[in-house]
């Protein structure tokens, strides 16, 4: 049986990393509660929060006297201590497809910059940048779509068949030029349209829009 786990995140719910780990105790239907930090107002400096998440970041998982930040380390933690069949997975079973899932969570989080600077999460489910991309974030996007069609099959399924979490991750990133406007592929409008119909995704951008009513 789980402990009472708690997963502290950023009270404007507006980090794609918290949403991954979110995402990762929805699927595995595991009971938990949120703690919503005010990052502008250093709740995650405290002496308290640095101890638990180590790195002062955002998401830090609490699982009874372990605590651990980072969200792909959350996912593969839950995935080893909440594991198949007891527990639905969230990274896939074959070796060699778990390490794609990981490489591109890896990725997704390490590059990309530019990008990320000129379509903040917010344009998924708030103001919509009306700039154009720069020609750094536009060589982002580039990389980012091309790496993104050469995985989605046409009809915009998950990843490897079956969902997993590098789903979640791909598809909000991709999701900062489809919300925005920006052109994207049909087959990767298809992906992030049925990602996002994930139940973690839609409850997440809820209460993102409630954090910002």
């Amino acid at each position: 049986m789980a402990h009472n786990l708690v997963l502290y995140v950023d009270s404007n719910y507006s980090s794609p990393y918290a949403l991954s780990a979110y995402a990762a105790l929805q699927a595995k239907g595991l009971p938990h509660t949120l703690q919503a930090l005010d990052l502008h107002a250093g709740q995650n400096t405290t002496p308290q929060y640095a101890h638990a998440s180590l790195t002062s970041r955002i998401p830090t998982l609490v699982d009874g006297n372990f605590s651990l930040s980072e969200s792909s380390a959350i996912a593969e933690y839950l995935e080893d201590a909440y594991g198949a069949p007891q527990y639905a997975r969230v990274l896939p079973a074959r070796p060699q497809l778990r390490a794609r899932a990981r490489q591109i969570q890896a990725w997704l989080r390490s590059d990309l910059a530019a990008l990320r600077a000129e379509r903040p999460t917010t344009v998924i489910y708030a103001d919509k940048n009306p700039q154009p991309l720069s020609a750094g974030a536009r060589k982002a996007a580039d990389k980012l779509l091309a790496a993104a069609e050469s995985l989605i099959d046409t009809n915009g399924g998950p990843l490897f068949g079956d969902w997993c979490i590098a789903d979640i991750d791909l598809a909000v990133m991709l999701a900062r030029l489809s919300a925005n406007g920006d052109t994207v592929p049909v087959q990767i409008l298809k992906y992030v349209e049925t990602q996002f119909q994930h139940p973690a995704m839609q409850g997440w951008w809820q209460r993102a829009k409630q954090a910002m009513a």
